[in-house]
């Protein structure tokens, strides 16, 4: 039976196509050798499980692997301290039990009555000391109990273990100890007191950084697709393939392989930029726990909301500091990364999800306004981007510019993406070009079918800045080597402008010209 792409659970190289996860696995093999206590954490769907089984895989050879969830255990399990100390010992003499391992090591476990984490900490002592091979114990999905004392009481007996091992004997405590979650358990915040104060607590704090990189490199998703096309023979240019999912994925890696497993079982084997685009509208529309996720995320926290509204639409620029919780809350989640120091949206598939999320909230409360506007911009199977415009002038004009609603300097990109949505969905695709990204203009680059589009939005700051912004335009046509451009400006001034919109010509460039 030939491999699969797999989005769903562990990845396993018998079964699915996997990039090389060697120098991964590696690296973590001499965290573990080293005998450090880290925690991988990374986003939702990021390798973090297929590394812990990876782990077991290939290392019981020389350490006792006990692999541990926390996942689905309920409340209960956390009820009391004899209920947690009763559910981990059962996870632990059930996990060596399927080993075959001596019967005195089973019995430490199941004949113990410890019922308190002090209690604990003497078995895993004398289990650790019973033991032939050192002990590493991984943990899943850990910060699915992260808020409950309980289990920071947990992680503080095993650090104090960790401490003592110098003096007790390094096989007085498990050798290594994984945790693997979305959360940074050395960083918890944690709601624990009945008035609801928030306190910072560090249980974790002897763990070692997990500097580990698990995106996935246009060169591994060559190495993946090569292997893919090996048993397939789909005559497809891989690297040139490898690098489209790279641009719209950025190397997360269900987006990866949840486009080329789009690609290979319902578009029929075409591995072309059309397919990967087509996967890319299909994930943004939900359905998928990751992008469930990011709207819970953002309906759950109202201040991150924000904070993501003003990165993607309004293309605010922060610094990149984790100590900023929103951008570090935003960067634990992978929707931003670090770019020259900046704080910028991940990769093109969450900036896509975002626009999706942000404009179809504005069409909600404002649909009387928009869809009288949304008609006749395809004509043959072509998209009239200088009808889409000129409409959407005409929308402001009659609809905002004698409003006595206020209209916001913030929401003329809004209502711009919200309008040309529903015109080009199904077909088209837009995005932002990174570069171009600041307070003052947005470079949005639109797809439809074979046609391509340069639209820059920006603010009238008077004409000498018009003028920058053509030449800014110009000169952005002129590296995609293209002719034609659109520049919509939104002019927020007492005297505003009103002029028709024009075709001019720019250095060298036909610039299609319109002021809202």
């Amino acid at each position: 039976m030939r491999k699969r792409f797999n989005v769903t659970g562990s990845c396993n190289p018998d079964r699915h196509y996997m990039v090389d996860t060697e120098k991964r696995f590696k690296a973590v093999e001499a965290l573990i050798d080293h005998g450090d206590y880290f925690t991988i954490n990374r986003a939702r769907q990021y390798g973090k499980t297929t590394m812990l089984n990876m782990i077991w895989r290939r290392l019981s050879d020389k350490y006792l692997v006990v692999p541990l969830s926390f996942e689905g255990l309920g409340d209960e399990a956390f009820a009391s301290s004899e209920a947690f100390v009763a559910t981990f010992k059962r996870q632990m003499a059930r996990n060596i039990t399927s080993r075959r391992l001596n019967e005195a090591l089973i019995n430490i476990w199941q004949n113990s009555d410890a019922s308190s984490i002090e209690g604990l900490s003497l078995v895993i002592t004398d289990f650790c000391k019973a033991c032939p091979s050192p002990v590493v114990v991984t943990i899943d999905e850990v910060d699915k109990s992260s808020d409950n004392q309980l289990f920071m009481n947990f992680l503080g007996m095993l650090r104090n273990k960790y401490l003592e091992r110098d003096r007790e004997g390094l096989n007085s405590t498990f050798h290594s100890v994984v945790l693997a979650g979305v959360y940074d358990i050395k960083n918890l915040k944690l709601k624990l007191r009945s008035d609801e104060e928030k306190k910072y607590n560090s249980p974790w704090n002897i763990a070692a950084d997990f500097n580990v990189d698990m995106t996935f490199h246009p060169e591994e998703i060559a190495q993946m697709l090569g292997d893919y096309e090996n048993d397939a023979h789909t005559g497809m240019d891989i690297k040139a393939i490898s690098e489209e999912i790279y641009k719209f994925t950025h190397g997360y890696p269900f987006l990866v392989s949840y486009i080329c497993k789009m690609i290979d079982e319902q578009f029929d084997q075409e591995w072309t930029s059309d397919s990967i685009v087509k996967a890319v509208k299909i994930l943004v529309q939900g359905g998928s726990t990751l992008m469930d996720d990011l709207s819970k995320n953002l309906e759950n926290n109202p201040d991150f909301r924000e904070f993501m509204y003003s990165i993607s639409v309004n293309s605010a620029t922060y610094s990149f500091t984790l100590l900023n919780p929103m951008v570090n809350l935003g960067n634990m989640f992978s929707y931003i990364r670090n770019k020259d120091g900046r704080a910028v949206i991940h990769n093109l598939v969450f900036e896509e999800a975002l626009f999706l999320y942000f404009s179809t909230d504005y069409t909600i409360k404002n649909n009387e306004k928009l869809s009288p506007f949304q008609l006749n911009y395809v004509q043959n199977g072509r998209l009239n981007m200088e009808h889409v415009v000129t409409r959407f002038r005409d929308l402001m004009h009659e609809e905002y510019r004698n409003s006595t609603e206020p209209f916001l300097e913030k929401e003329g990109r809004l209502v711009f993406l919200s309008f040309l949505k529903p015109i080009i969905n199904g077909t088209g695709f837009y995005y932002v070009e990174p570069q171009t990204r600041d307070n003052r203009r947005m470079d949005l680059v639109v797809t439809y079918g074979q046609q391509e589009f340069i639209i820059e939005l920006k603010i009238w700051r008077g004409e000498k800045y018009e003028e920058n912004g053509r030449d800014q335009l110009s000169s952005y046509l002129a590296t995609r080597g293209m002719d034609e451009g659109y520049l919509v400006t939104f002019d927020f001034s007492k005297n505003k402008q009103d002029v028709d919109p024009q075709w001019i010509e720019w250095n060298g460039k036909r610039i299609f010209e319109v002021i809202v």
